[in-house]
């Protein structure tokens, strides 16, 4: 039997509180899970997205129904809030505070629908934990994360958010079929800010197909393989969850598509949703003008 989804992305709804550098505070609606699913809708694939959250806050799911996905909620005492603070111009650091959150996922929160890729789209490192990401993979599907879920890491006290090492990084990585870092959680992880160094040492680990974001553009390492694609943005005004949608716009391409394809697809569509606070709310021909231009 078919898988019902293509893609299905799993994590918390939150509200995200920006505080640029020089520039207005906001908040809105986010998540990696609003920002993933929304990119990846406009690629014609069927994707699902099963998020925790409180009830009473359901309506800040309408712009995910507005664009086709389904919205698998579970039930959750409180919905997450994060504060995310840019203290310079570098638009990779961020100084983040989860003021509050929704929980850990179980198995028994995971839909009775199947999907062929199930991607954990976590913020911090109070989502996931082994028992659910082993029970995932024992499932059969192909299971991928970003690794800000478990390298960004929660004070018990203070709720701010140090970046540090995973002591069962090896692990994590072993169950996936694909991962995603950028290139702070790449250096926590690996000792090294090289690229391509960080990249083969996570594939040494037992995940074959590997990315890895910096501020210039993406780099993709697949099965040995090597590829990197510039970003072709002309501001960074809509700089949070440029990872999120970097990766599910290419787990999205990459069903269909070679690496190099599905990584020049993905940094176009995340360059001009860097170019605009929020989600990206464009078209597959915007995303393929892009391509053209770059």
């Amino acid at each position: 039997m078919d898988n019902t989804y293509d893609v299905m992305f799993v994590g918390h709804m939150c509200y995200d509180e920006i505080v640029l550098y020089r520039g207005e505070t906001h908040i809105a609606p986010g998540s990696a899970v609003l920002c993933g699913a929304l990119a990846a809708a406009c690629t014609g694939k069927r994707i699902a997205a099963v998020l925790r959250l409180a009830p009473l806050d359901a309506a800040i799911l309408a712009p995910m129904r507005e664009m086709g996905i389904d919205v698998l909620p579970v039930a959750a005492a409180e919905t997450t809030y994060s504060r995310v603070i840019h203290p310079s111009a570098n638009v990779d650091e961020r100084e983040m505070v989860l003021v509050r959150d929704a929980g850990f996922f179980e198995m028994g929160d995971m839909p009775p629908e199947r999907a062929t890729c199930v991607h954990l789209a976590g913020i911090s490192n109070h989502e996931f934990n082994l028992p659910f990401m082993r029970a995932l993979k024992a499932s059969g599907v192909s299971l991928s994360t970003d690794m800000q879920s478990f390298v960004r890491q929660v004070d018990p006290v203070t709720r701010e958010i140090a970046f540090r090492d995973v002591p069962e990084k090896r692990e994590i990585i072993s169950l996936l079929d694909k991962v995603k870092l950028d290139v702070v959680e790449a250096e926590i992880l690996t000792g090294t800010p090289d690229l391509s160094k960080a990249a083969a040492i996570v594939a040494s680990w037992g995940c074959p197909e590997v990315l890895i974001t910096r501020s210039d553009g993406v780099l993709a390492r697949v099965d040995d393989a090597e590829y990197f694609e510039a970003f072709s943005n002309r501001s960074v005004v809509g700089r949070t969850g440029r990872g999120d949608t970097t990766f599910a716009a290419y787990l999205c391409r990459r069903l269909d598509h070679v690496p190099q394809a599905a990584l020049t697809f993905s940094a176009a569509l995340v360059s001009l949703k860097m170019e605009t606070p929020g989600p990206f709310r464009g078209t597959m021909a915007d995303v393929l003008a892009r391509m053209a231009e770059a």
